[in-house]
């Protein structure tokens, strides 16, 4: 059974929005720095946006002031509202939950950015 379980992504038009959603255990949830990646074929996976169980928020510089991080401690899930959308941005996102012990990861899901 997955411990982090993601939804959202697809297809979208330049200029447009998506909303990434994982749901994490509550376990993991509760202590874990939660994170989005993303990876396109023959690189390597990088971070997107991060977010501390305190609220605390980094972002890649090539998404900043587009994408938004969040996370929801009542139904443990973190969130990534991706605004302003760029062929540039197509690529398999990854959820990420990341404790003292451990790293977990999503199943990963797709988004494309094309007209």
């Amino acid at each position: 059974q997955g411990q982090l379980v993601e939804s959202g992504g697809g297809l979208v038009q330049p200029g447009g929005s998506l909303s990434l959603s994982c749901v994490a255990s509550r376990t993991i949830f509760s202590i874990a720095v939660m994170g989005w990646y993303r990876q396109t074929a023959g690189k390597q996976r990088e971070v997107v946006a991060a977010v501390t169980s305190r609220g605390t928020t980094t972002y890649a510089d090539s998404i900043k002031g587009r994408f938004t991080i969040s996370r929801d401690n009542t139904k443990n899930t973190v969130n990534l509202q991706m605004n302003n959308l760029k062929p540039e941005d197509t690529a398999v996102y990854y959820c990420k939950a990341q404790t003292i012990n451990n790293i977990y990861w999503g199943q990963g899901t797709q988004v494309t950015v094309s007209s």
